[in-house]
């Protein structure tokens, strides 16, 4: 398990995602988990549509971090999108992509998906999705590129962080808050506890060592 960060806990799962984002809402709920980076590819099939991409991105993630532990734990996986008139709208590849993706959104309503899935001990997948829908201000010219010079919608679906700086530009987030920056904490919640994994702390905390897991 050499390489694999840890948290200060003994964990209960792993989780298959380098996003800083669902880490910090993870660990700010108070689970204790490790991480697994597994190499997936995120072309989009063709013909395929938004909902079917992402839950496939969750899926897989979620499996392959889960043979990437060894099948030695229970993964964690997930993966999130912004749709805009049915078509997916991924992380800006540079400044001037942030701010025709932007530019896009302004004044528009738009939908956040994130999909996540768990691999439990034994090899099954279950998966679920939830929706947010944002609706954003008409940005000016000069505050999109304002926003972009400072570097926060690089690596954002969307090219915004609504717990940033690009909170500004919402005028009305309808649905989970959380699921906007990564990972829907209420039902990512409730599908660890029908498996038995609870935040440290709460007299139910599932370790490795419990045997609950698997």
């Amino acid at each position: 398990m050499s390489g694999i960060p840890t948290t200060s806990f003994e964990p209960s799962f792993f989780l298959a995602s380098g996003s800083p984002r669902r880490q910090q809402l993870l660990r700010e709920a108070g689970y204790c988990f490790r991480i697994v980076l597994p190499s997936v590819d995120e072309s989009v099939r063709p013909f395929e549509l938004p909902l079917a991409y992402v839950q496939r991105m969750a899926e897989s993630k979620s499996i392959e971090g889960f043979k990437m532990n060894g099948c030695l734990g229970p993964t964690l996986g997930a993966d999130t999108v912004i749709i805009l008139d049915n078509a997916i709208i991924g992380k800006p590849k540079d400044y001037d992509d942030a701010v025709r993706i932007l530019s896009l959104l302004s004044g528009r309503i738009h939908r956040v998906v994130t999909a996540f899935a768990f691999t439990n001990g034994y090899g099954s997948t279950a998966s679920d999705m939830v929706t947010t829908e944002v609706a954003f201000r008409t940005l000016s010219s000069s505050q999109i590129k304002a926003y972009c010079a400072g570097g926060e919608p690089m690596d954002k679906a969307g090219a915004y962080a609504i717990q940033g700086g690009g909170r500004e530009f919402v005028a009305r987030c309808t649905g989970s808050f959380t699921n906007v920056i990564g990972l829907p904490m209420d039902e990512t919640a409730m599908m660890l506890a029908s498996y038995g994994i609870f935040p440290s702390g709460s007299g139910l905390a599932a370790g490795f060592g419990m045997g609950a897991l698997f």
